[in-house]
């Protein structure tokens, strides 16, 4: 069965974007190391699910990317996979989705990422998309967490488990840190057999 996997930039004190969705703190980290992290882990996927804002957000910026001159060559291969995947785009008010490999589902999130892990292929993966992921804490969906912590405080944004009431026990299996200050986490739910590497 295929995972669902959060992957999720976040600040030490559990903010996922600023009060206006600013993601300017976690630019300024940002480095080749993380790069390299980072499309090494999309490279275990093949979907990609997102909600309404993050995903008109990537969808005005990384079609671009790889034919912009000034875009760093080493997040080239970030780039390709973000526009070749599927994209799974839960949305009740967007009609039209323009980005390639893009479908949209207006309801039933818990039928459809039951379908998604049933299908062959590659892990699924989230980025941003905070409803969404809100909603999969509560359909007990996820299967890992990977979270992106930021030397940061920003004492108010939006947080990354909100409207949680659950006790969710994590078991932390691996970590990764890097020169920033970085340091990603990868947890799984205590339920979860867990392999420390």
């Amino acid at each position: 069965m295929r995972k669902v996997i959060v992957s999720m930039n976040v600040t030490l004190d559990g903010f996922m974007a600023g009060p206006d969705c600013e993601l300017d703190w976690h630019f300024v980290y940002w480095n080749d190391e993380m790069a390299e992290a980072a499309a090494r882990q999309l490279s275990k996927a093949d979907t990609i699910l997102l909600g309404r804002i993050t995903y008109r957000a990537m969808a005005l910026y990384w079609p671009y990317q790889t034919t912009n001159l000034s875009f760093a060559r080493q997040d080239i291969a970030f780039a390709d996979m973000m526009n070749n995947y599927k994209k799974v785009v839960f949305s009740r008010t967007l009609t039209h989705l323009g980005w390639q490999n893009s479908r949209l589902v207006k309801g039933g999130l818990k039928k459809e990422i039951r379908r998604l892990k049933e299908e062959k292929g590659k892990n699924i993966i989230v980025f941003g998309s905070g409803s969404i992921v809100s909603a999969l804490i509560k359909s007990d969906l996820i299967d890992e967490y990977q979270l992106w912590v930021h030397p940061v405080l920003l004492g108010k944004g939006k947080p990354l488990f909100k409207n949680s009431k659950n006790k969710i026990q994590l078991n932390l299996f691996h970590q990764e840190a890097f020169s920033s200050g970085v340091t990603v986490f990868f947890y799984k739910p205590s339920s979860m057999t867990v392999y420390v590497k």
